[in-house]
C-alpha cells in the first residue's frame, strides 16, 4: 500500500500508543453486498480472521469467494484500543491489517479458506509482504474455535513441507492465535477495490500449492 520503511518489531504495552475509548467511524453497509457491515453471523455460519498484507486486495479475494457472506477490514493482534490507520501504520499499535469473514461452512470449509490464504500471499516474510514493510503487514490467522486452530496448524505444517520440497528458502511465519479484539478500519478502507477498481493490490503468492487435509470419516 505504502512503501516507506516501518518498525520491524512490535511495541510493548509501555511503548504502544494510547488509542481511544470509542470505535472510530466506519461504513454502515458493505459496498458490494449491501449487508450491514457490523452484522452478526447468521445461525450456522462461522467467522474467521486473516491477515495477509495490505487488506485492500485481501478483502476482495474473500468477497469474491463462494460461501462468503460478509467481509470487513480492520486491525487485530495489537495493543492500542480503537486505533486509526495512521496509528497502525506507524508501528506503534502492534496491530496487523486483517480481513474478518463470515462464511457458510455448508458452501466453503474453513480449510478451503486457509488454503486460499496460504496460496495468495507469501506467509514466510515476517513483518512484511513484498514491498509493504512493517508490523501491520505480518501474516496472521486468528482462530475462532479449537477446530479452526487444529485445521490451521495441520495445514501450516503441510505447507511448510511443500515449501521445503519446492526449494523455497523460507518457513511459514504466520501468527496463529485465538481471535483477539477486531477494530474495524475507516470507511474508505472498506471494500476499497470495489470503490477504486484500479487501486493498489499487493497480493502475491509463492506459487506453491497447499494440500487440503484428508476428509475425516463421520
Amino acid at each position: 500500500m505504502f512503501f516507506s520503511r516501518k518498525p520491524a518489531a512490535l511495541p510493548t504495552r509501555e511503548t504502544a500508543l494510547p488509542g481511544r475509548s470509542r470505535p472510530i467511524p466506519t461504513a454502515a453497509v458493505h459496498f458490494v453486498s449491501g449487508r450491514p457491515l457490523g452484522a452478526e453471523a447468521p445461525a450456522g455460519y462461522e467467522t474467521a480472521v486473516f491477515g495477509l498484507g495490505c487488506f485492500w486486495g485481501a478483502e476482495r479475494l474473500f468477497w469474491q469467494t463462494k460461501g462468503i457472506w460478509l467481509t470487513r477490514v480492520g486491525y487485530a493482534g495489537g495493543i492500542t484500543p480503537n486505533p486509526t490507520y495512521d496509528e497502525v501504520c506507524s508501528g506503534g499499535t502492534g496491530h496487523t491489517e486483517i480481513v474478518e469473514v463470515i462464511f457458510n461452512p455448508a458452501e466453503v470449509a474453513f480449510a478451503d479458506l486457509v488454503k486460499l490464504f496460504l496460496e495468495s500471499h507469501d506467509p514466510t516474510q515476517g513483518m512484511r509482504q513484498g514491498n509493504d514493510i512493517g508490523t501491520q503487514y505480518r501474516s496472521a490467522i486468528y482462530f475462532a474455535s479449537r477446530a479452526q486452530e487444529a485445521t490451521a496448524r495441520e495445514m501450516i505444517a503441510a505447507y511448510n513441507a511443500e515449501l521445503a520440497a519446492s526449494g523455497h528458502r523460507g518457513a511459514v511465519t504466520t501468527e496463529l492465535a485465538p481471535r483477539p479484539d477486531v477494530f474495524l478500519a475507516e470507511d474508505y478502507h472498506q471494500q476499497y477495490l470495489a470503490k477504486n477498481p484500479n487501486g493498489y493490490c499487493g497480493l502475491a503468492g509463492t506459487g506453491v500449492s497447499c494440500p487440503l487435509p484428508p476428509v475425516k470419516a463421520s
